[in-house]
């Protein structure tokens, strides 16, 4: 038994040294093959980060360099609003304010305030919105900021003006007064437009939140709203009035 076992051990030996050779070829082969996987599987990754990064780039909306946000508005434009309480129209007049004018103008021809939130309505004071709902839109907005134009209307009922922290601050929100608010001209609110149509929908957008949805620029208490969008407004302040669509319609 004991030289039979010795017999096979030694045949067995044998078998493994002449095989030897085709299995160091086939670990080679299995070895340059998952070099080859890993190399391609790199290259897709980095592939798949530049396709992202040149959309993102292609997107206007993702980036604020984009030669569609150089465009002008014409000197008097009408944009019709959309809300779950019902439309209302502004009209825009260049000459107050051409920078503002300009900026809210493309905001609203390449869609950033569509399916978006009515965040803060102080009862007889403003109505204010400019948030986008998609986080990466809104983040991408959150501090490019736009010169100042000089105040040449008053914050009247139903006249229109960005919101702001201080001299050249404004970026994409804006609001309407729900009354007079000369008190405002002297801070530097420059009115860039008018509700032409409608400022009874504007009167009825929800206000009991008042200023617990995020409040206004100076609050600081906006961040949710930037990092996590509509998701937390509606979860959080589900009674809040939307704004669905803003487009340009003719005069």
């Amino acid at each position: 038994m004991k030289n039979y076992t010795v017999k096979i051990l030694q045949q067995s030996k044998r078998q493994f040294s002449w095989n030897m050779p085709y299995i160091c070829f086939i670990l080679s082969v299995q070895l340059e093959a998952m070099k080859v996987l890993w190399h391609y599987l790199l290259v897709g990754t980095f592939a798949l980060g530049a396709c992202t990064s040149q959309q993102n780039n292609n997107d206007p909306l993702l980036n604020a360099s984009h030669a569609e946000w150089e465009k002008n508005a014409p000197p008097i434009s009408w944009i019709n609003v959309k809300t779950t309480k019902g439309e209302f129209t502004i009209e825009l007049h260049r000459d107050w304010a051409p920078r503002g004018v300009d900026r809210f103008y493309n905001l609203v021809r390449l869609g950033f305030y569509d399916d978006s939130r009515f965040y803060r309505v102080r009862k007889d004071f403003i109505v204010q919105f400019g948030i986008a709902g998609k986080p990466s839109i809104a983040q991408t907005w959150e501090n490019v900021e736009l010169t100042d134009d000089p105040v040449k209307e008053s914050n009247k009922r139903g006249f229109i003006s960005f919101a702001m922290t201080g001299p050249d601050t404004r970026t994409t929100q804006v609001y309407i007064n729900l009354k007079d608010n000369e008190q405002l001209d002297a801070q530097g609110f420059a009115p860039i437009g008018y509700v032409k149509e409608g400022m009874e929908v504007v009167d009825a957008i929800y206000s009991e939140y008042d200023e617990a949805a995020g409040g206004g620029m100076r609050g600081g208490r906006q961040q949710k709203l930037f990092e996590l969008g509509n998701a937390y407004l509606d979860k959080e302040f589900p009674n809040l009035d939307h704004l669905i669509e803003a487009e340009i319609i003719k005069p």
